[in-house]
């Protein structure tokens, strides 16, 4: 598959404006937008049986030799690995690794919240505010997302982070502040694409694919909702989490097995005040790139 020019988007550790490397754009055009390409997402690529496929080719011991020349192409830092690149036993080894823990400082003051994964973000003052950023007409649908009309009703008026990792991204996901976790609640549906190509098409795609819903309750920010929703390619969502246990700020909350993957989090109205430049950017239609760790927000009240 080749590789063109992307969608643009704000990558805060630089300052500039960027264009994101998508993979295979070329295929999810024809695989989203055309007849015969949509028709084969719906009898194979959307399918669980695809994504078990392909995350089992990516777990086999002959895949381990796709790590260099991954890691040279997309100039990825293995300064900041735990493990050096012939370590790993499989790709799927290494798309899931660990980094260092000095590789990511969390952001410390006890006000803020901070992205959960390394990725391109959105964050909506408002979960109405969604048809800003997609197709016109298409909102996101809190009911349908977190399976529960009550629950949704809770968070209608709250702020919303969307979290979309690439595959050259860290694929481990964390928690946006300290606090004690719920049991997570998996949720199941289909594999498609998250791909901004796609969503712009039919946002229903967040909640139509296999996702995770966790609580996180805190005694600043109130209850905070931690989905993870997989996508087209993703072998599985791992959590590693111990639900009842305090997670500091930042805590590992679980990972993604290969493919790009999408974390969404939610606050209760009035909760937090997201950060000025993530929505200045999502307000004008693009994306930020931050680090997990990094600000996402304030404590509406700070």
């Amino acid at each position: 598959m080749s590789e063109t020019k992307g969608p643009e988007y704000f990558n805060r550790l630089s300052g500039r404006i960027e264009h994101e490397s998508v993979y295979g754009e070329a295929w999810l055009d024809w695989a989203y937008n055309r007849p015969l390409g949509r028709l084969t997402v719906e009898l194979a690529a959307k399918r669980t049986w695809f994504s078990r496929w392909y995350g089992w080719r990516m777990s086999r011991r002959a895949s381990a030799k796709k790590v260099v020349p991954f890691i040279r192409k997309y100039g990825l830092d293995i300064a900041e690995m735990q493990l050096p690149p012939d370590h790993f036993a499989s790709f799927n080894d290494f798309f899931s690794r660990r980094l260092k823990p000095e590789a990511r400082p969390i952001d410390p003051d006890p006000a803020t919240v901070v992205f959960p994964a390394d990725g391109r973000h959105l964050g909506f003052a408002n979960v109405a505010q969604t048809d800003r950023f997609y197709a016109k007409g298409q909102r996101m649908d809190l009911a349908k997302l977190l399976g529960d009309r009550a629950l949704a009703g809770r968070y209608e008026g709250g702020s919303m982070l969307i979290s979309r990792l690439c595959p050259v991204d860290y694929h481990r996901f964390h928690y946006p502040a300290e606090g004690v976790p719920g049991d997570t609640l998996p949720i199941n549906g289909d594999l498609y694409s998250v791909n901004p190509v796609c969503l712009r098409r039919r946002l229903s795609v967040l909640w139509e694919n296999k996702r995770t819903l966790t609580g996180l309750q805190t005694e600043r920010f109130g209850q905070i909702l931690c989905l993870e929703v997989g996508a087209t390619c993703v072998g599985s969502i791992v959590q590693t989490h111990v639900p009842g246990q305090y997670t500091p700020k930042g805590g590992e909350k679980g990972y993604f097995r290969f493919g790009g993957s999408m974390c969404i989090t939610l606050f209760e109205p009035g909760a937090v005040t997201l950060a000025a430049d993530l929505l200045e950017h999502s307000t004008a239609g693009r994306e930020l790139y931050a680090r997990m760790g990094d600000v996402a927000g304030r404590a509406a009240s700070a």
